[in-house]
């Protein structure tokens, strides 16, 4: 028996993270959940609500509102660590063994953090390597990377070809619009294309239900973020108006289901990926390749674990970026250079029998990459305490 402690959703990266991670690990040792209330519209498919709500704990609305007393299971427990404080997403839960598992993007960690993933866990599982060298370098030694997986029933090469907009070379650009995931660097580079060729489109997913999220691409030196607009979509299309793009040819993409976007990837050439920092493996990135698909992404960060120069187009060039809050420097990402990706652009548009051969080569790395994988790594980990 183990316990698991995550966020389970559909349209949200922790979210799906949680319920892959509960669906595999209760396919190889009896598993418990407890998680935040959910129905049937946030899993996103009525076959996993009632399988993720069939392994609540039957005391769950009891535990989650315990207090401060300490509730202790004679169990392993996987609990999610959901920001840099490095604290327990449940702080009043307890197993035999302890792992927490967590994707952070602030990197200069204060002492307290760290101190509390020594008290707080028997392991710090991080979703990326340059997580798991952050921690070490402040001093954690009990800490290994677990990457997330893809779902290869959703996310594969076949079929992988166009069906629509064929006469056109379609950009796909993915992730919440902030700073960290560069959209400001995308435009930019997206203009020169489309100034150049008459053929090139855009599609975005770019929904942020986070303000001050959204918010942070005030910062940029590369567009006007200015926008009095409200409703998101009418913000975004006023953003890209008054940076030059020609709106007729960008279609601009509402959350939609985790198993629909497939279909959204595969009927675009290139995902652009210039973020400056990712926790994470970037799930988008992940999946975006699996089906077969090139991109041209900042080997930085979490892309470092699955990009390499034959299944991806990569921009090296970058330097660092100071991330300050209050005058306080809270985390150092890499900016990428502007030249180099509207160059990498460039080149993907004029070569695109070269696009497919790193289609097709990130389409079979990625195919290793499931949650199946994911999932039998952190089993050995709850079980054996190894990895």
């Amino acid at each position: 028996m183990i316990y698991l402690i995550l966020p389970c959703g559909s349209n949200f990266g922790w979210g799906i993270c949680g319920k892959y991670l509960v669906k595999e690990l209760c396919d190889l040792c009896e598993a418990t959940l407890i998680t935040e209330q959910f129905d049937a519209g946030d899993i996103g498919d009525e076959l996993d609500y009632h399988f993720l709500k069939s392994k609540l704990d039957h005391q769950q609305k009891e535990i989650l509102t315990i207090g401060k007393a300490i509730q202790r299971f004679d169990y392993p427990v996987l609990q999610a660590i959901t920001d840099q404080t490095l604290r327990p997403w449940l702080i009043n839960l307890k197993g035999t063994f302890n792992a927490g598992y967590t994707f952070f993007e602030m990197n200069v960690l204060p002492p307290q953090s760290i101190q509390n993933g020594i008290d707080k866990f028997d392991m710090i599982v991080t979703g990326s390597k340059w997580c798991e060298e952050v921690l070490r370098n402040h001093g954690l030694n009990r800490v290994t990377t677990i990457i997330q997986g893809i779902d290869p029933q959703l996310f594969n090469p076949a079929h992988s070809e166009k069906e629509l907009f064929k006469d056109r070379f379609v950009v796909f650009s993915g992730g919440k619009f902030e700073f960290r995931k560069g959209q400001d660097i995308v435009i930019r580079a997206y203009k020169v294309l489309q100034d150049r060729h008459p053929d090139v489109m855009l599609v975005n997913a770019w929904y942020n239900p986070w303000p001050f999220s959204m918010k942070t691409m005030e910062t940029s030196p590369y567009i006007n973020c200015e926008t009095t607009e409200t409703d998101f979509l009418k913000a975004v299309s006023s953003i890209l108006h008054a940076n030059g793009i020609d709106i007729d040819r960008v279609v601009n993409v509402l959350p939609k289901k985790n198993a629909q976007m497939a279909r959204l990837y595969k009927n675009t050439d290139v995902g652009l990926f210039p973020n400056r920092c990712e926790g994470g493996t970037n799930l988008v990135l992940m999946e975006y390749m699996a089906c077969g698909k090139p991109v041209i992404a900042t080997f930085s960060s979490g892309h470092k674990d699955i990009i390499n120069p034959s299944n991806s187009i990569i921009i090296k060039k970058m330097k660092p970026l100071n991330i300050n809050s209050e005058g306080i420097l809270q985390a150092v990402w890499d900016d990428p250079d502007l030249e180099e990706t509207i160059a990498h652009l460039e080149a993907a548009y004029q070569n695109r029998d070269t696009l497919k051969l790193i289609g097709d080569r990130a389409g079979a790395d990625l195919s290793q990459m499931t949650w199946k994988r994911t999932g039998k790594r952190f089993h050995r980990l709850l079980v054996n305490q190894s990895v």
